[in-house]
């Protein structure tokens, strides 16, 4: 038998995808197969043709083609995802039908009619981590077609992908895309930059102060590092590598470098090394004030290089979000209403959520995301953060049907995770889902999905510890509720992570340990009722009744309706393992009165 012969070339290469393709098909497969069916048929493969290429394979919800030149691909890409926005603006949510999109060039090996290879699989991850109904491009695209379309790509750093050693740098377009709307100037012309809709930050080379040649490489890799790192938060907009190591050996004005990057922030920092120590300092910029943000220092042994910069880069990157989070809270604050985008609703409800603890607060938070989600429907973090305001509903026991808000908890949750899969706050939300429906399996796998996504996040490693100890597993929550502690020590709901510690101690009857860890969250600004009732319920089992009764009486101040069975809709819901009963034995040693 005659093997057929392999062979090689290079090409530009297109992969396609459904969003949401198997939740379409649920609610209407036929009505779906017919819609999708028509769309390739009158639209995708007529502009394949149109542009010179061809359908290598179709591959149920997606498929995969290939161009001879990289202009035709982006052309069709951006073409198509335009067309077809057009005719997804006439269709109700539940039929809208998007595609991502993902273009490379790369060599590709042709077997027949099929191609396969390292370019044919990073066009598959580049289309996923495209935007719903848009486009992502890798960097070999990117520097091909520069200059060459009607269309501007906004950069968006470098990202991880699945079963590519390397980050990959990629550039983004969506239909209704401004043309200078986050795009990096291909040569800068001494104007300023416009600044992208999301945080925007470079990082500089952190300078090497030891004096030791040797030392430039681990300086140079901590940088790249925090780069990477930082790109994982889809809710930064990260300036590349190759574009901040231009400044490298070179004395700059953070102020300047933010205007020739179009960014808001700068991190910069330092390496000095002395025997086998190294200190590692960094400060983040508000480049449009001068303001600093954050600054710290890191002393550290320097026994295992990668573990120390592993150890390092997390820690600056957890300490870098939420403070740039805090930021951008204040910043939509102090803009009047009419000033609001999206981003701007957004950020404005957090400040709600996180500030206001009572039910006016709540609402306003979840009116906010509505607005933003109304602005941007393929805004994921939106609807993730809307889904948490509904299971707040049922945490803080403001809902009068915490069935009816588990229901919309659970569609936004959905649909956050329908309009991206990599988004983290996504999958959390989704999480906290599984967890009010006592599906802790599914729950824990979510979050560890999420917390590959980011790994820093203090929330997901709250959320993990929530799954666990309702799962039965309060032991094994202890730790992941402490590193969540530890990640974010001025979390604006910090109290919400002491208190579910407490609560893990709790449940083991470690009262005099659970009753340390209640107080502290007492302690903690915005905290709600909560910590104080179940500290009241920790001392009234430890006998320390009037202590007891000085917390309970506290907690009334921020819920004066509050009662036994407000434990039952606010703990008890989360199973068995809730530990509601308890409480409400504590409770009555506190002297709360039979209600």
């Amino acid at each position: 038998m005659v093997e057929r012969e392999v062979q090689r070339r290079l090409a530009a290469i297109v992969s396609a995808d459904v969003v949401a393709y198997t939740r379409l098909m649920e609610r209407d497969e036929a009505g779906t197969h017919a819609r999708l069916k028509a769309r390739f048929t009158e639209l995708v493969e007529p502009k394949i043709a149109e542009h010179g290429g061809r359908v290598v394979k179709l591959m149920g919800d997606g498929l995969l083609a290939e161009f001879p030149s990289v202009v035709d691909a982006v052309n069709w890409a951006v073409e198509v995802q335009a067309k077809m926005a057009e005719l997804s603006a006439e269709e109700p949510d539940e039929q809208r039908i998007e595609y991502r999109v993902g273009v490379n060039l790369g060599d590709v090996i042709v077997d027949g009619d099929d191609i396969f290879g390292d370019g044919v699989n990073v066009a598959a991850r580049l289309q996923e981590i495209a935007e719903p109904g848009g486009v992502c491009i890798s960097e070999k695209v990117q520097v091909e077609v520069r200059g060459k379309l009607g269309v501007a790509f906004a950069d968006g750093g470098a990202q991880v992908v699945k079963n590519i050693t390397d980050p990959i740098r990629v550039w983004r377009w969506s239909p209704g895309q401004a043309e200078a709307s986050g795009a990096v100037a291909q040569t800068h012309t001494g104007e300023p930059l416009p600044l992208p809709d999301k945080p925007s930050i470079a990082v500089l080379p952190f300078q090497n102060m030891s004096g030791d040649p040797e030392q430039e490489f681990f300086a140079d890799g901590m940088a790249e590092e925090i780069i990477t790192a930082l790109s994982r938060y889809r809710w930064f907009f990260v300036i590349a590598r190759n574009s901040s190591f231009t400044y490298k050996g070179r004395a700059v004005d953070v102020t300047q470098v933010a205007k020739e990057l179009g960014v808001r922030y700068v991190l910069e920092g330092s390496v000095r090394k002395a025997g086998n120590r190294v200190r590692v300092t960094a400060q983040l910029i508000d480049a449009t004030t001068g303001n600093h943000i954050w600054a710290e220092r890191y002393d550290r042994e320097l026994d295992d290089i990668f573990a120390l910069q592993d150890e390092i880069t997390e820690t600056i990157v957890a300490a870098i979000e939420p403070e740039l989070g805090a930021v951008e809270r204040e910043r939509a604050r102090r803009k009047p209403p009419e000033n609001l985008d999206a981003w701007g609703f957004y950020q404005r409800a957090l400040w709600r959520f996180f500030s206001d603890q009572t039910r006016d607060g709540l609402a306003e938070a979840k009116q906010l995301l509505e607005r933003s989600c109304e602005l941007d429907p393929g805004f994921a973090t939106a609807y993730g953060e809307l889904a948490w305001t509904h299971i707040a509903d049922i945490h803080r026991g403001f809902t009068e049907d915490p069935e009816a808000s588990l229901e919309q908890a659970t569609r936004a949750a959905e649909k956050a995770v329908a309009l991206d899969a990599r988004d983290p706050v996504a999958c959390f939300a989704l999480g906290r889902v599984h967890i009010f429906r006592h599906a802790y399996q599914q729950a824990i796998a979510e979050m560890e999905t999420a917390l590959g996504l980011n790994v820093s996040s203090d929330r997901g490693y709250y959320c993990l510890g929530l799954a666990l100890l309702y799962g039965g597993r309060a032991e094994q929550s202890i730790p992941q509720l402490e590193r969540a502690i530890r990640l974010n020590p001025r979390s604006p709901i910090l109290w919400a992570h002491l208190d579910m510690l407490a609560r893990a101690y709790f449940n083991l009857e470690r009262y005099e340990e659970a009753a340390v860890w209640f107080e502290k969250a007492t302690r903690q600004p915005h905290a709600s009722f909560l910590p104080f009732v179940h500290a009241a319920a920790t001392l009234g089992h430890l006998g320390r009744i009037d202590e007891a009764r000085n917390m309970l009486a506290e907690g009334k101040k921020r819920k004066p309706d509050f009662s036994a069975d407000t434990v039952k809709s606010t703990v008890g819901v989360y199973g068995r393992y809730s530990g509601a009963d308890r409480i409400v034995d504590g409770l009555r040693k506190a002297g709360l009165s039979e209600q």
